[in-house]
């Protein structure tokens, strides 16, 4: 067995490691990508409404934008950044050395990012899908839906793959990895709410496959689950996509909710008030989010009964998230509140949160939803979900672990100008947005007459989302500036904070604990700084370390699949430079060998002997 890590070059390491930190930073970086790319689709559709009649795009291509604004923002962005984060920080607070499965963790980042990849090839094969994110039958049926929608549902399909099996990496380590005397109801919230979210994905994620897998049939392969005058039924797509739609709100909200509940502790200087309730409200969420997926469908006629039965569970979640609010608020009540930028984007989260949540009972009344379900007052309510909580919990979880994850701070004075910036043009897109909504704008729509009294809050709506993009654009010049001017991180906790991320050096040590730390209460490090010397106690002797080595395999099978599922796509088109079974064989040939060489493979990974850890802690301490 080897005792040291061979050396190679920096690209290699990185195409090859099984590090979950350096995993985290790249499901950052693919995120963040795809953020940007789903945020320029969103401009330019306010700058097609920001005027009535306006021809900047096309009624297709306004289509393909919508379809992909919302596909991408979802799958391929918030997903992603919010994995991100639990790659980076979960095995970090429960003391573990790595995650459970490092190989099948980098493996699922880049079957994600081949997915992610295929979707957007869709461009350069006759335009993006254009159903819609929800790519409601008939619309994304053979009849009606070209060749991009295919590039959606297998694109979907290989991404969901690598999210199902980074959920199940996720469990198993929380479960399996924690430190001695590290219980489950001594969890970090973010661990807690990470925890549940891969439950939900592991039980949402399937309907959906299952519901790609059927559309696929149909489309290419003359199937007939949605195709009425065949025996199909429309309605029952609408029901498999919730299915997997609604718990999907969750997947992104609670993870959203885990960020919030560690960055107000840290900056009020108090523990998290109601831990326990906090704990079990997230349950409560989780269980209650697979029994409100039809109010989505209060419109498709399913009667009465139905509608009130759905209508009372959705009114019903509201309750285990009013206490997550009132906790936040008591946690900052006489709290020691430094509203640094991280703080900021926190504290500000709680009231959004809270309007999007009020709008959304408002949707919960099946009377009222019929007059809004088709207008510009859902786009707001949705928005207000997805981006005024989802997002700006990211943007406090960024600039809260950005010194841990990268060794320097980001620049508070052009952090505070991002936060107002975003947040100002954040209200000014979407809270007008209510109000077309109320007026009668429909949704999905690229053009409007004038003189509808609708010009001049679309003209309000768009500027706000110039003053996101700027908001953007700073933060990117914040990044490139504090990589090389600022201030670099020394010490392995410079916010006081509470949780056992800040008790090792930064930057990180590949093997995480030069020894495994010995928890004694929640918020550990709080607890050592309280009733010890503020270091953690170690729970073994210090010792050589054994790690796993990194692997190309990984990103040999998630090729193998892109070209498996692109081979697929290509017996579809007219015409292709080679026959799509082919390309699909080889990528299944590619794929299966590498599973294969795997399985016979014997690797030990390699042990860091006890001198190179005598030498890194006389460095950095523990």
């Amino acid at each position: 067995m080897a005792t040291h890590k061979k050396d190679k070059s920096v690209i290699w390491d990185w195409l090859t490691t099984v590090d979950h930190k350096k995993l985290g930073i790249m499901y950052l970086i693919a995120g963040t990508l795809f953020f940007v790319k789903a945020g320029i689709m969103a401009l330019f559709m306010r700058i097609q409404l920001m005027y009535p009649e306006m021809n900047f795009l096309s009624g297709q291509t306004f289509n393909e934008f919508i379809t992909m604004h919302g596909t991408i923002m979802l799958f391929l962005a918030a997903t992603p950044l919010l994995f991100a984060f639990m790659n980076f920080v979960i095995p970090l607070q429960i003391g573990a050395r790595d995650v459970a499965f490092p190989f099948v963790n980098a493996l699922g980042f880049w079957i994600f990012l081949s997915g992610g990849f295929l979707l957007s090839l869709s461009w350069f094969f006759g335009g993006g899908p254009d159903a819609g994110w929800t790519a409601y039958v008939p619309l994304s049926s053979r009849e009606y839906g070209g060749l991009g929608l295919d590039f959606y549902v297998l694109g979907l399909q290989v991404a969901g793959i690598g999210t199902l099996i980074s959920a199940i990496n996720f469990l198993v380590t929380i479960v399996n990895m924690r430190a001695p005397g590290m219980t489950m109801m001594r969890l970090p919230l973010f661990v807690w709410t990470s925890f549940i979210t891969s439950t939900l994905i592991l039980f949402a994620f399937t309907p959906l496959a299952a519901g790609l897998a059927l559309l696929m049939l149909d489309r290419m392969f003359n199937g007939q689950f949605f195709i009425p005058n065949m025996g199909g039924n429309v309605v029952l797509w609408q029901h498999i996509f919730w299915i997997f739609g609604h718990p999907e709100v969750y997947i992104l909200v609670l993870p959203a909710f885990g960020i919030i509940s560690e960055v107000i502790p840290a900056f009020s200087r108090k523990r998290l008030f109601g831990y326990t309730a906090m704990v079990f409200a997230t349950m409560i969420i989780a269980f209650l989010g697979f029994m409100v997926w039809a109010h989505h469908m209060f419109t498709v006629g399913m009667g009465p009964v139905a509608n009130s039965i759905f209508a009372v569970a959705t009114m019903t979640i509201a309750v285990p998230t009013g206490i997550k609010i009132f906790n936040w608020l008591f946690t900052m009540w006489g709290g020691k509140i430094t509203f640094n930028t991280s703080m900021l984007f926190a504290s500000s989260f709680v009231p959004t949160f809270v309007l999007g949540g009020v709008t959304g009972v408002m949707l919960a009344m099946a009377p009222v939803d019929y007059l809004y379900h088709d207008t510009y007052f859902v786009v707001a309510h949705f928005h207000y979900i997805i981006v005024g909580g989802i997002v700006l919990a990211l943007f406090a979880g960024l600039f809260y672990w950005y010194p841990k994850m990268f060794g320097h701070m980001l620049n508070e004075t052009l952090g505070k100008l991002f936060f107002w910036l975003f947040y100002i043009g954040f209200h000014l897109t979407f809270f007008i947005q209510h109000l077309l909504g109320l007026m009668g704008m429909p949704r999905r729509v690229y053009t409007y007459l004038a003189d509808q009294g609708l010009d001049t809050f679309n003209f309000i709506s768009t500027i706000g989302t110039f003053f996101m993009s700027v908001a953007v654009i700073i933060l990117v010049i914040n990044v490139i500036y504090s990589a090389f001017k600022g201030e670099r991180v020394t010490v392995a906790d410079p916010w006081d904070a509470r949780t056992l991320e800040w008790a090792i050096p930064t930057p990180v040590p590949e093997y995480n604990f030069a020894q495994t730390p010995q928890v004694r209460s929640l918020d550990p490090l709080f607890y050592e700084k309280i009733h010890g010397d503020g270091t953690m106690k170690p729970a073994e002797p210090l010792g050589d370390i054994h790690m796993p080595n990194g692997s190309i395999l990984p990103l040999v099978m998630s090729v193998g699949l892109f070209f498996a599922a692109f081979g697929l796509i290509m017996t579809e088109m007219e015409n292709p430079i080679i026959s799509g079974w082919v390309v699909m064989t080889a990528g299944f040939i590619i794929t299966f060998g590498s599973m294969l060489i795997r399985s016979v493979k014997e690797d030990h990974g390699y042990h860091i002997p006890v001198e190179q850890i005598k030498k890194d802690l006389k460095k950095g301490g523990n």
